[in-house]
């Protein structure tokens, strides 16, 4: 079944065909788990997991086509993960921000090597403070707000995609991007000569939408 297309494993997987719906479960799990290792630990990040191939599973009958099944399925794991940041505090023990977007979840910092000439002890400090200064400005972001700055600028989505998927208004998307960025440059007033911007993405309001 690995190699039918979607739609025909759509229709098996809602006529009860097991394989079908593995097949479709192995084309966008990992997807799904990165997804919610940007937000939370390994085992929290399994349980969204489950949950969300589950609430398919659930909600395969429902499934209209209209959108698209990998929006469909998207929009199913940015609303359960979501919801798990509204109901805990826990986070994630460093910052997404500093992760590439490969599934590799080490750190990106970690795994590039300062072997210019100059480098020296006092740099491997600022690149831990920096990253402790990141995600704590994460951590001032309303669980609406991290979701919006993540997936506009880890994922890389546009607002009118970050709208779909939150099931809101492009403009409304725009807002709330625009306090993100506005609470994450508080959080970063202080470290000298920085600005607020992730690995190779600008954060300047004005290019927000593009």
């Amino acid at each position: 079944m690995a190699g039918a297309d979607e739609s025909t494993l759509i229709e098996a997987a809602r006529c009860g065909d097991a394989a079908a719906f593995e097949a479709l479960v192995r084309r966008y799990d990992r997807q799904v788990l990165r997804l919610a290792l940007r937000f939370v630990g390994e085992d929290e990040a399994r349980d969204i997991y489950q949950e969300v191939f589950l609430m398919v599973f659930r909600s395969l009958a429902q499934f209209r086509q209209e959108s698209g099944f990998a929006t469909w399925l998207h929009r199913i794991a940015t609303n359960i993960c979501l919801d798990h940041l509204r109901r805990s505090a826990v986070r994630p023990p460093s910052s997404p921000a500093l992760r590439d977007a490969g599934d590799n979840q080490e750190p990106l910092v970690a795994r590039v090597a300062d072997d210019r000439p100059d480098g020296h002890p006092g740099r491997a400090l600022e690149r831990r403070e920096m990253r402790r200064r990141i995600g704590a400005g994460l951590r001032t972001l309303t669980p609406r707000e991290r979701l919006v700055f993540e997936y506009r600028h880890f994922e890389g989505m546009r607002l009118r995609q970050i709208g779909e998927l939150l099931e809101t208004s492009e403009e409304t998307v725009k807002n709330c991007l625009f306090r993100a960025h506005r609470k994450m440059r508080q959080a970063l007033r202080d470290v000298g000569g920085v600005e607020c911007r992730p690995p190779g993405r600008s954060i300047d309001t004005a290019q927000a939408g593009t």
